[in-house]
């Protein structure tokens, strides 16, 4: 039996549609949502001046929120989300900041897609980032144990020895063995 409709069930794609159920066309469109995304990053680098008065704030509030209680990486993660949407008291403890002033020092960097802001002190002379921006944001990553707040020797008797042996006098040795070298003469069988 011969059917006049043979093949219309099948429904006709456009070459769009063919081109967007393509692998290759999925990523295309994925590749130009990322080029979107990294333009509008490149055009929103927040700048020196936002960066350093943010971190400034930031730094605030991580001395003030700081307490005898060492915390983990998971609760400096909180408090640094939280310190984007919050700014510190309006008190100013100028006694710490004048502290953290004298011993350490910011740097801005500016990349192609984001810009960051390091601490510099003598405890870290190379720096570590203590805040990225990004997408007109400054995200903190801040640590109470990167700032230098005192300044003094790291332990009491600084050119005293760390250990003491107190049961060995330090001009006993010990007696050496006669050693002589040996000199292999061959197998003893031969």
């Amino acid at each position: 039996m011969y059917q006049t409709d043979r093949g219309s069930y099948k429904k006709q794609e456009t070459l769009l549609q063919m081109f967007w159920h393509s692998c290759l066309g999925k990523l295309v469109v994925l590749l130009a949502i990322i080029g979107v995304l990294l333009l509008i990053a490149h055009f929103t680098i927040p700048s020196e001046d936002k960066m350093r008065t943010e971190m400034i704030d930031n730094i605030r509030q991580c001395i003030e929120a700081n307490d005898s209680i060492q915390t983990d990486d998971l609760d400096d993660f909180v408090a640094n989300i939280g310190y984007i949407f919050t700014h510190a008291d309006s008190t100013v403890n100028v006694e710490i900041m004048s502290r953290f002033n004298k011993y350490n020092r910011l740097k801005y960097y500016k990349h192609t897609f984001h810009s960051s802001m390091h601490v510099l002190n003598n405890f870290r002379p190379e720096g570590i980032r203590c805040g990225i921006g990004v997408f007109g944001l400054v995200i903190p990553t801040i640590n109470f144990n990167d700032l230098l707040l005192r300044d003094g020797p790291l332990r009491k008797d600084y050119g005293k020895k760390l250990i003491e042996n107190m049961y060995v006098p330090d001009d006993y040795i010990g007696d050496n063995p006669n050693l002589k070298p040996y000199h292999y003469k061959g197998n003893p069988e031969d």
